[in-house]
């Protein structure tokens, strides 16, 4: 018998979520990101390019500190603007942003994903298209009952992230990789017990 874990993290307004909410301080962003974004199966462009690159910050880094910073990201990158970005020929203005994680590489490495975007759009019809194409269209759903289940990476993180390198893609190692699937809703991680699991949410 499986039995589902009961430390789901239990706000005020009652509801159970996922436990890694727990690995942050209490946060309005935070948990609004957890109920509104994450896991949510996601075909537009525009967001599936802005979390790849939110994903990119990370590495090395905490996801809280991301969230903190994305506003400012929003507004240095034209509110992710695949073209613009792609477009853009220089970072020295946005090693000078306070705002942002100024990491020469990853700054760098968001206009160059900008313009591999473009490329897979040219291939594929749409970067959704390209996403979508590693599971056929399907959500991989996991069933996450304890989130110990959950892996730092998996085979088809492995095959995302060997793919991606081959398309010109940078920053996109298995694990950022496997992280970017869970929030664009390609891979479900959400506990079964979370009241904003999207497969709750459809009953």
């Amino acid at each position: 018998m499986t039995v589902l874990s009961t430390q789901s993290l239990k706000a005020d307004d009652g509801k159970r979520r996922c436990q890694w909410l727990t690995n942050y301080k209490v946060w309005d962003d935070m948990t609004a990101y957890h109920d509104n974004e994450w896991g949510r199966p996601s075909h537009n462009d525009r967001y599936l390019f802005e979390l790849l690159c939110l994903e990119t910050y990370q590495a090395g880094l905490s996801w809280e500190i991301v969230l903190k910073k994305r506003a400012a990201f929003q507004r240095a990158f034209f509110n992710f603007d695949i073209q613009k970005v792609a477009e853009l020929t220089s970072i020295d203005s946005l090693m000078a942003d306070s705002g942002l994680i100024r990491n020469r590489l990853k700054l760098q490495a968001t206009i160059n994903n900008a313009r591999a975007v473009l490329n897979t759009q040219k291939q594929y019809g749409s970067f959704d298209n390209y996403l979508w194409h590693f599971t056929d269209g399907q959500i991989i759903d996991h069933h996450i009952t304890d989130p110990v289940q959950i892996p730092a990476q998996n085979d088809l993180s492995q095959l995302v992230a060997k793919q991606m390198k081959k398309d010109a893609f940078n920053f996109t190692g298995p694990v950022t990789i496997y992280s970017y699937l869970q929030g664009a809703g390609v891979i479900n991680d959400h506990e079964a017990v979370c009241a904003f699991n999207p497969n709750r949410q459809l009953d």
